[in-house]
């Protein structure tokens, strides 16, 4: 059992000490909770109880180090403490689609430093985890990837962000982010407005990862020259799409047909990802996902990608990767 007392001491001035600490100790608070310790700070001296103390101390000395020039946020903190937690654990194998990808396991690539940096507004964008860099990996080298997994694990926010960055280098000329148009366990009726208003609620994660990651009179722009294309899955029935990048949000709510038909849109020169949660399926009872049926008929065919992402990739909160374990726990 790992020594259940440490006590850190951190050399720097009273600068580097408060970069690290942060207001009123708020990082050390966040540190403690991620490793269910007690930690107390008294001066450039921390003292660390629990089972996880030698954990929580390397955590410690790892954001202190990164705090040498500038103020860590809780962003900062929170974002390092997936890296560090998705370090420590050893990678399972992934349950929620185990009936027919039981053998998956993530390749966790070297990528060079020029893949790594993609061309979007956000200098700090980085996989987190390995699973995460395998995924931004099957994207750059595969032109269909499914990336399947539970909330916040940055299916979408990659996805997009390899779109973005395909369109800045010009391999792309257009980006088109699509999804199904359904509700979330809710009857919200006849919207009002014209099509795009109609459908708009329903693409909104689509636009915050845009606007986020490009910003957002870049983003308008590239919108009213058409560079840049959100529509309802509904809609991409017919058409042939050449140069394009295409994103299929939201995946586990489409029909085996629909998944077909969006597959087959894939023209010249395109690369499409597709992301869904199969554990948030909201199509009606006795209905079958379309992506789960997809991965299972498209597994092992050449050009075809798939990253499954687990509850040790979730990229928000601390507490959303506990709850989607306690979720993953009693479904069991």
């Amino acid at each position: 059992m790992s020594d259940p007392k440490k006590t850190v001491h951190l050399e720097g001035d009273n600068t580097h000490l408060a970069n690290f600490c942060g207001p009123l100790d708020e990082n050390l608070r966040q540190i403690a909770v991620a490793y269910d310790v007690q930690l107390r700070r008294r001066g450039e001296h921390i003292l660390i109880e629990g089972t996880q103390a030698a954990r929580a101390a390397h955590a410690v000395r790892w954001f202190h180090d990164r705090s040498v020039h500038k103020a860590l946020s809780l962003d900062d903190i929170q974002l390092g403490l997936v890296e560090l937690q998705a370090n420590d654990k050893p990678l399972k194998n992934p349950d929620p689609i185990k009936d027919f990808v039981n053998d998956y396991e993530p390749i966790a690539p070297v990528l060079n430093e020029g893949e790594l940096n993609l061309r979007t507004r956000r200098r700090d964008l980085r996989p987190r985890t390995a699973r995460q860099r395998d995924y931004l990996s099957q994207i750059l080298n595969h032109d269909i990837t499914f990336g399947v997994g539970p909330a916040g694990t940055g299916k979408t926010f990659l996805a997009v962000a390899c779109a973005i960055d395909a369109l800045e280098r010009e391999v792309v000329q257009r980006i088109v982010l699509t999804r199904p148009a359904v509700e979330a366990g809710e009857r919200l009726g006849f919207l009002p407005g014209d099509l795009n208003q109609k459908v708009d609620p329903y693409l909104r994660p689509l636009y915050d990862a845009l606007h986020d990651l490009m910003g957002f009179e870049k983003a308008q722009r590239l919108f009213e020259k058409q560079i840049i294309e959100i529509a309802p899955l509904a809609y991409m029935r017919g058409r042939t799409l050449n140069h394009s990048f295409i994103i299929l949000d939201e995946a586990q709510n489409t029909t085996p047909s629909q998944m077909k038909m969006f597959l087959t849109r894939t023209g010249f020169g395109s690369k499409a990802v597709i992301t869904g949660d199969p554990s948030q399926v909201d199509l009606p009872k006795g209905q079958s996902s379309g992506l789960m049926h997809a991965v299972s008929i498209l597994k092992g065919v050449k050009g075809v990608a798939l990253s499954q992402l687990t509850s040790q990739d979730v990229v928000r909160h601390p507490l959303v990767g506990r709850i989607v374990e306690a979720y993953e726990a009693h479904e069991k």
